[in-house]
């Protein structure tokens, strides 16, 4: 008997062949911990195999074809398991009634690109993002809206589908030329920069090579190379210690600035020319300066980790802040609702509406960025970093909780906060808000964590902040490692 993964991507005929093995594999229940709020993730060979790609491939054909939907493109990260993945779910797809568009290996922005460029009904992206080199899953979205929340536990419902009454077509198809010449487009040149960028060995790499080549100034890559075991560091550029080596080459060359992004490219890290950090909502400001002398008066929206000077900024710059929760497929489906132009989030991604898609993609922000940084006269990244107006603040703290105790934590919390004096706000876990400044905790819908963050006016406000959350976080049992809080 086949494996659905042993099929060739582009052999329809193999596709056909195969369909009864694709029913009979589909009966198999998919492991409930896969089923994420935004996506489909697991950990390939113990949570995640190639039969449950195809099972979900051919659920996803079953939801399309609901309203007439059949055409469908797939794209995949630099993951060694990525391939197998792919495949499999190219077959699911095709032997539930799609016509499938595969794109081929690059940043999961570029598959939102494609799915725009070919008026696809639906599209999914088969990557493991930021995660390490063991994870992988599914990014969709249905006919360019996100897919997620109970979209996605109504798929895993639907995995045992029975066969459909046509077998679709799988062709190939390369955007990626298409691609880079978009993200050039919105491009204003300015002063030429030298820049260090930093894929991290995802799959933003040769897009980023294609596309600095054209870019003028300087521009030195560093582990530009597609290679799914991450050999350099960490593929997520919100943990300050996979910036070392891009923080080290900015500094000894001189930059104006670093660009760092994640295993698939809809997040982006950025390092000033003194090596320092700017957090998302920092990255946030500046670009939200430049829509909104465009558009004054224009929604800009932000998730509930950033910070207060974020939101009272962009009041100031004449924008109108909005706070909503976090998550890539919530900020999208709330800036479609809102018409905002603009949003960000601290975990870096970024959302363009504004002459661009909407959707995030951190090689576009890129190009936006520099384009700003090199209009600016006399005046260096490092410069505007030491006038943006902050508080004390701490990173994003994550502490270790089990996926089925996280939600049960935030609802401890809440319960205790009952009564209490401070200001809480529970769009997405619990925000309190005092006189000395703030302290959030909420759960991650993509890992077994806790995320937390604290800021105050002052080094002894910002102390209590974080004395009142480990005080809160102690009654429920949760060991906060030392030094962190």
């Amino acid at each position: 008997m086949h494996r659905t993964a042993d099929l060739p991507t582009h052999d329809a005929g193999a596709v056909d062949k195969a369909a009864g093995f694709c029913y009979h594999a589909t009966m198999k229940t998919l492991h409930r911990s896969i089923l994420r709020e935004y996506d489909v993730r697991g950990i390939v060979g113990e949570t995640l195999f190639s039969h449950d790609a195809e099972a979900l491939g051919r659920a996803f054909a079953a939801i399309l074809a609901e309203d007439g939907g059949r055409s469908v493109a797939v794209g995949r990260d630099g993951r060694l398991s990525s391939p197998d993945l792919s495949a499999a779910l190219i077959a699911g797809l095709a032997a539930g009634g799609c016509d499938v568009v595969d794109i081929g290996r690059g940043p999961t922005p570029m598959l939102y690109f494609a799915s725009q460029r070919l008026a696809a009904d639906g599209a999914i992206m088969v990557t493991g993002s930021h995660n390490p080199p063991s994870h992988n899953g599914f990014k969709m979205v249905r006919r360019n809206k996100p897919f997620f929340g109970a979209d996605i536990q109504r798929l895993g419902g639907m995995a045992s589908a029975g066969p459909a009454s046509r077998i679709g077509t799988v062709s190939a198809q390369d955007v990626s030329a298409e691609y880079v010449d978009r993200l050039f487009a919105d491009f204003r040149p300015g002063r030429p920069l030298t820049v260090v960028w930093d894929p991290g060995n995802g799959a933003t790499g040769e897009i980023v090579q294609r596309l600095t080549a054209r870019l003028p100034g300087r521009h030195l890559l560093i582990n530009q190379v597609i290679d799914g075991t991450f050999p350099a560091h960490h593929p997520d550029p919100t943990e300050p210690e996979t910036l070392h080596q891009l923080i080290d080459l900015v500094r000894r060359e001189g930059a104006d600035l670093g660009v760092a992004f994640d295993g698939d490219g809809d997040r982006i890290g950025v390092v000033d020319g003194q090596g320092r950090i700017l957090w998302g909502d920092q990255i946030l400001v500046l670009l939200a300066e430049e829509v909104l002398k465009e558009r004054p008066g224009a929604i800009v929206m932000a998730d509930v980790k950033a910070s207060q000077t974020l939101f009272d900024q962009i009041a100031a710059m004449g924008g109108r802040p909005l706070m909503w929760r976090t998550g890539h497929s919530l900020i999208k489906s709330k800036m479609a609702e809102t018409g905002a132009p603009l949003a960000g989030e601290m975990s870096g991604h970024i959302f363009f509406a504004d002459r661009y898609y909407g959707f995030d993609d951190a090689i576009y922000a890129a190009v936006r960025l520099l384009g700003i940084v090199g209009a600016w006269d006399g005046v260096t990244l490092a410069q505007r970093y030491d006038r943006l107006p902050r508080l004390l603040n701490t990173p994003e703290l994550r502490f270790d909780c089990p996926d089925d105790r996280k939600f049960a934590v935030i609802a401890q919390v809440k319960d205790r906060l009952a009564g209490s004096p401070a200001q809480v706000n529970d769009l997405d876990g619990v925000r309190v808000t005092g006189p000395d400044g703030w302290w959030l905790l909420r759960a991650s819908n993509t890992q077994a964590v806790l995320v937390a963050r604290c800021e105050g006016r002052d080094p002894a406000a910002l102390g209590r902040m974080k004395a009142d959350l480990a005080g809160h976080l102690a009654a429920c049992g949760i060991t906060v490692p030392a030094g962190m809080l």
